[in-house]
């Protein structure tokens, strides 16, 4: 019996999937961000205030600790790494969100 309902569940999460109602990982990551207000002084492909998203990961690209790196930039805000204006810090931003916008990020934001 627990099988079938292992089997349902499945079943259940793969449809909901099929047709879009779940978000993908981007997106969700787009949504957190402008939720977080990133997108007020950031864009995926331009130079806004801060450093556009894609700049970011051509930056840390081939860095083994990056995600480490970023994820407590954005925790910890910032300065000098990208001109004279400071990041300040999502200090409210709890860790596993600052690790998924950091990977989001080094991705390209895509």
């Amino acid at each position: 019996m627990k099988s079938l309902h292992s089997l349902a569940t499945v079943a259940t999460l793969s449809a909901t999937f099929a047709m879009g109602l779940v978000s993908a990982p981007a997106q969700a990551n787009l949504a957190l961000a402008q939720k977080n207000a990133c997108m007020a002084c950031h864009a995926v492909d331009k130079k806004l205030v801060g450093p556009a998203y894609q700049d970011v990961a051509k930056k840390y690209a081939g860095q083994k600790d990056a995600v480490a790196q970023l994820t407590a930039s954005i925790k910890k805000g910032g300065s000098g790494k990208w001109g004279a204006v400071p990041m300040p810090p999502q200090a409210a931003l709890s860790d596993a969100d600052a690790q998924a916008l950091a990977t989001w990020v080094l991705g390209g934001a895509k």
